[in-house]
């Protein structure tokens, strides 16, 4: 049955009405539209100086004089039933009372997730996860007041959907809170030439936080470079800009049948120096500015390194917990499906990252060899392919410990018998546990997503087996603590406040905070090796710094990963001859060429060695020199 236009006309504005009134009952406050906002839970209806408060900026919208007669009568309504204060427990008010705080309470916790926004001319509630709103009215369980706004009612009936679901899932496991403006640290000690660049990288992507904030460090090492020489200003700000940037979707079908979508990245930072080089990472919280990030981390990087390389980095927000081997292989064939033309040898070859394996490493070359139709080793990683001699993994855990000993040697000191802190407990954790055992360390902590495992009698090669095992069970840390009677699991907290000489961060990125860089210093710290990309926010590295606590860089301490790759591609026939002794003999040497190199370019620009810019800056200014010579050699391009 078709209704009069002047009865559609009269429902919509009442509907307006009622969302109005029912955000201001609630204390819903809107900054702007289309921002995210926060419910506050207060006194409601009792707060009458809040009914006084506009819901939206701008222009007030009027009404017709219908729409202010009604909202005159449910105003009056509303007020009358507030000074009813003697009527008896068992009457329809008092109930709705109850019934209206009850409602409140089960609403508080969707509204966090809520923004006012408008769609198609009339004030909408959208969800803040999936930007959608819902579109099927319905009561609200808990009586009319709840139904009253029946978009509300619609927007919980949105959030039972598997849509909602499956994005909220992927939001709470990147633990990326929902904020209306996510604050970028800005140093101000830059010239004015070098904060141009900075500033023209926020113009452009001002969303992009990760990258920002990598940008800014390189921008700040690279400050007396710059001021020197103001035509590195504008290789710079090429150098910032990838050359080429790949966003596709990625679906596949898990073991009952039901499609997914994921979304893949892979970022070709620079090719000056030679084909890319980068790692694929899986994990929810993956995007395009973590992307950028590591491409331009892994570039710095790769032009540190012995050999002439570019630098690449890319993933999806897919995560393989709890995936099977089965629904794993049909994901990583789908994600290969999309980019395995921009691959190979002289291109791009992808490596292990966060997520990321030997069992998908291996079922992406699979996938890779399919389509391409030949096969040429093309991907580092996979001991698979290399008979077990492949030491790729264990490269880039052992180089940081080999990095950090050249810098002790340097103080006339060694590693035996000092205290060491690591955070994580992936392969790279694993392999620096090894060797730091090996030579004499005593390390003391591994964590998780969960909190951190502390061992006062330190870990032995027994005791690392054994939390190899517990991880490949997919067991929590905690469960160490109950076999071995001095060690102790501390929930939703890091490992940084133990007494330790030296930190490994082998986590993620921006795991140190200032509170967490404190803490370290408290504790005793003097050298923190950067085992993840970018551990360190930046208001935790100010706090370093004034504490005359040394950093190692990921660029420089991180690199043996790259030599190892190179290694096993540039010498795969000689390879499968090679002892451990051999190829550790190699990585030793590689990196005490990247430590003299960013050692000697911190020197060349006035940073002493003792100072704890020394080593950051000047890995930073030696990768970037290198790089913008290949940029200017080759003409603009």
């Amino acid at each position: 049955m078709l209704l009069p236009a002047e009865g559609i006309r009269m429902n919509s504005t009442m509907d307006d009405i009622n969302l109005i009134q029912q955000a201001q009952r609630h204390h819903l406050v809107v900054r702007e539209l289309g921002e995210e906002i926060d419910l506050e839970i207060g006194h409601g209806d009792d707060d009458h100086s809040f009914a006084n408060t506009p819901l939206m900026g701008g222009r007030p919208r009027e009404h017709s004089a219908e729409d202010n007669d009604e909202v005159k009568n449910m105003m009056a309504s509303s007020q009358f039933s507030n000074e009813e204060q003697d009527v008896p427990k068992t009457q329809p008010v008092k109930r709705k009372k109850k019934v209206v705080k009850r409602w409140r309470e089960e609403w508080a916790d969707t509204y966090k997730w809520a923004y006012v926004d408008v769609k198609e001319g009339t004030a909408r509630i959208f969800c803040s996860v999936c930007r959608e709103y819902g579109r099927k009215h319905r009561r609200n369980p808990y009586g009319n007041e709840g139904s009253r706004n029946m978009q509300m009612s619609a927007l919980e009936e949105h959030n039972n959907s598997l849509l909602h679901k499956e994005a909220l899932r992927l939001q709470m496991a990147s633990k990326d809170k929902i904020v209306v403006d996510k604050t970028i640290y800005v140093k101000a000690l830059m010239s004015k030439t070098a904060g141009s660049i900075v500033e023209a990288a926020l113009k452009r992507d001002p969303h992009e936080v990760e990258f920002i904030q990598s940008v800014q460090e390189a921008v700040h090492a690279l400050d007396r470079v710059i001021a020197k020489n103001s035509h590195y200003v504008n290789i710079m700000e090429r150098l910032l800009e990838p050359e080429r940037m790949l966003v596709f979707r990625v679906p596949w079908v898990d073991d009952r049948g039901e499609t997914h979508v994921n979304r893949g990245f892979r970022v070709h930072f620079n090719q000056a120096l030679g084909p890319c080089r980068g790692g694929i990472r899986f994990h929810p919280s993956m995007n395009l500015s973590i992307a950028k990030f590591l491409g331009f981390g892994q570039t710095l990087k790769n032009a540190l390194s012995p050999y002439r390389l570019g630098g690449a980095a890319g993933g999806s927000d897919f995560d393989p917990k709890g995936k099977t081997d089965n629904e794993i292989m049909r994901f990583c064939q789908s994600f290969m499906n999309e980019i395995y033309r921009y691959l190979g040898p002289d291109k791009d070859l992808p490596s292990e990252e966060m997520g990321v394996g030997t069992r998908e490493m291996g079922y992406l070359l699979g996938q890779y060899r399919r389509l391409a139709g030949h096969f040429q080793g093309s991907f580092t990683g996979p001991r698979i392919f290399w008979s077990g001699s492949s030491l790729r993994t264990e490269a880039t855990g052992y180089g940081l410990v080999f990095f950090v000993q050249l810098m002790l040697a340097d103080m006339n000191k060694e590693i035996k018998g000092l205290r060491c802190a690591v955070s994580g407990s992936g392969k790279i954790t694993m392999h620096v546990l090894e060797k730091l055992i090996a030579y004499g360390a005593l390390p003391i902590t591994v964590s998780d997503s969960k909190g951190y495992l502390v061992d006062e009698d330190g870990f032995d090669y027994v005791k690392i087996s054994f939390l190899r095992d517990i991880k490949a069970q997919q067991r929590s840390l905690r469960d160490y603590s109950k076999t071995y009677a001095r060690s102790k699991y501390y929930d939703e907290a890091k490992p940084w406040s133990e007494r330790c000489d030296v930190a490994f961060p082998c986590g993620y990125q921006n795991e140190i905070d200032q509170s967490d860089a404190i803490s370290l210093v408290n504790s005793g710290c003097r050298i923190l090796v950067e085992g993840s990309n970018m551990p360190c926010t930046p208001e935790a590295v100010e706090v370093l710094k004034k504490a005359n606590v040394l950093i190692a860089p990921a660029i420089a301490a991180g690199a043996g990963g790259v030599v190892a790759g190179e290694l096993e591609l540039n010498h795969e026939c000689n390879l499968l001859n090679w002892s451990p002794e051999d190829f550790e003999s190699k990585l030793q040497e590689a990196m005490k060429q990247i430590y003299q190199r960013a050692l000697k370019a911190a020197n060349d620009f006035g940073y002493q060695k003792e100072s704890p810019e020394a080593l950051v800056h000047g890995a930073v200014i030696s990768a970037f020199l290198t790089i913008a010579q290949a940029m200017s050699d080759q003409g603009c391009v």
